[in-house]
């Protein structure tokens, strides 16, 4: 599938705004999102592993050690490579053993990502997890990133808990359930919603880290 296009993006976000105070105010901070998008590739995979269960930060430190160390990130070059020098790259030996599990998996057959764009979304993710390794927040991700599924919803996603909790004026996060259960006023475009709710965490997120400007 195709990135979205601006016009596409603003009609989802204007109609997404109407249904829920919490992502028009997203909108309104920080109007239209950014697409992710990634290829089809092992690397897309192994970055969404890395990121699994931990923070934003941790996962961009802990991938600038792979990519400083790798030449390229290659279902071979994790084959081959031991698994103690993976965990000194901040690597964890669950994650070393999914790396591995998919790198396999791809090796084997097992898993064709070219026949995966083939595939509709919901056949897509039941490739994706019967591989070891990859659970339903990878499989999610993947479509929404390299599919370009716009009713995609990785419901678990932390920050978008945290985003929608912060925005909506909660004590606590919503439980996955629930999560759900308000994401449904949002289709066909829950993936752009996941958008609006990551952009505007990230925009938060930068103000806290720029430092105030110093007295003359």
């Amino acid at each position: 599938m195709q990135t979205p296009s601006q016009a596409f993006l603003q009609t989802a976000c204007d109609e997404l705004a109407r249904r829920d105070t919490a992502l028009s105010a997203a909108y309104r901070d920080t109007g239209l999102p950014d697409w992710r998008r990634a290829p089809a590739c092992y690397e897309t995979l192994a970055r969404l592993i890395v990121s699994q269960q931990i923070s934003t930060h941790a996962a961009a430190s802990i991938w600038r050690r792979i990519t400083a160390h790798f030449t390229a990130i290659t279902p071979d070059h994790i084959l081959d490579t031991e698994e103690a020098i993976l965990q000194s790259l901040g690597l964890s030996r669950p994650k070393i053993a999914h790396l591995k599990s998919i790198a396999q998996a791809l090796h084997a057959g097992d898993l064709n990502l070219s026949k995966l764009a083939l595939l509709s979304s919901e056949a897509a993710r039941a490739e994706l997890q019967k591989v070891k390794g990859i659970g339903p927040w990878t499989a999610e991700l993947y479509v929404l990133y390299v599919e370009a599924d716009m009713d995609a919803w990785p419901v678990t996603d932390l920050g978008l808990l945290e985003a929608y909790r912060q925005l909506s004026g909660a004590e606590t996060r919503l439980d996955r359930k629930a999560f759900t259960a308000c994401a449904e006023a949002w289709r066909p475009w829950r993936g752009v919603a996941a958008h609006l709710l990551w952009a505007w965490l990230n925009a938060q997120r930068a103000k806290k880290e720029t430092p105030a400007p110093s007295p003359t």
